[in-house]
């Protein structure tokens, strides 16, 4: 199973901000690499993912989208949802 999670973000947006260091520590917890992509400098994402707000975590499960999960994922949330796909 080739899973893939991809958090998009934009600058200055404070949503975006809180979500990396709990990217980071659910990484380290999961050892798993989450994929940071900025959705502003990447418009046509935008519109592959259907994007409405940052930060959005999409999971990819064989390029396909299994989950999207908006706004802020807190640690708890974000981990529970990955171990489905682990």
């Amino acid at each position: 199973m080739a899973v893939r999670v991809i958090c998009f973000y934009q600058p200055g947006c404070m949503g975006c901000m809180e979500q990396t260091p709990i990217n980071r520590e659910v990484e380290r917890k999961l050892s798993l690499k989450i994929e940071e992509i900025d959705a502003v400098k990447h418009p046509q994402l935008i519109r592959q993912y259907g994007l409405k707000v940052t930060p959005t975590i999409v999971i990819l499960n064989n390029d396909v989208v299994e989950e999207r999960l908006e706004g802020v994922v807190h640690t708890e949330q974000f981990e529970a949802t990955l171990k489905k796909y682990q």
